[in-house]
């Protein structure tokens, strides 16, 4: 199966074009403080033509397998669905390529805002359908748990969108905290 490129992308994020759109699917946090707990996650990357892309991303507790749908919508979110996270951001690739980084990756970087108080600024690189970021920066309201490191690590396996989330937080550190495997929809 070939790849094309979106209509209108900058050229900037082509090592980023295969994000582009709509996915959803399953996954799974869990962390000390936290008991695992399955989600459902749907991830929406967009671009207007300008050099980044932009990033939106809901987890909701992953319904019973009693619970019905919303009315009317196959596929939906149940109507009792509580949302366990939400972020977006912005993905983008600086236009300067750090020494001895091979030919066939790119720097990235993606910066992040969530509801319950943190902006996360990840950087790291991608090159055949893999990004690999780690936080530069993290910074919380005053109320906000504290969040003091973070990894990303996304992937594209056989057409499936596929990523791991590691955090150092609640004073544990660096660990798994979430995970899921989407389909473009």
């Amino acid at each position: 199966m070939s790849f094309v490129l979106p209509e209108g992308l900058a050229p900037e994020v082509y090592p980023l074009a295969w994000l582009v759109g709509r996915w959803r699917g399953e996954g799974v946090v869990a962390h000390p403080r936290v008991p695992e707990t399955p989600v459902v996650q749907e991830v929406v990357v967009e671009h207007d033509g300008g050099p980044y892309l932009a990033w939106t991303s809901t987890m909701w507790l992953a319904p019973a397998d009693d619970a019905p749908a919303a009315e009317g919508e196959q596929g939906a979110e149940p109507a009792e669905a509580r949302v366990w996270a939400r972020e977006s951001g912005y993905w983008r690739v600086p236009p300067d390529r750090p020494d001895g980084l091979a030919a066939d990756r790119f720097p990235v970087e993606l910066l992040l805002v969530d509801p319950a108080g943190h902006l996360t600024l990840y950087a790291g690189v991608t090159g055949n359908g893999r990004i690999d970021l780690a936080s530069d920066v993290v910074v919380r309201s005053p109320d906000a748990v504290e969040v003091s490191a973070a990894t990303r690590l996304y992937g594209l396996v056989q057409g499936e969108l596929m990523w791991t989330w590691d955090l150092a937080a609640f004073g544990e550190p660096l660990q798994s905290y979430a995970s899921a495997r989407m389909s473009r929809q």
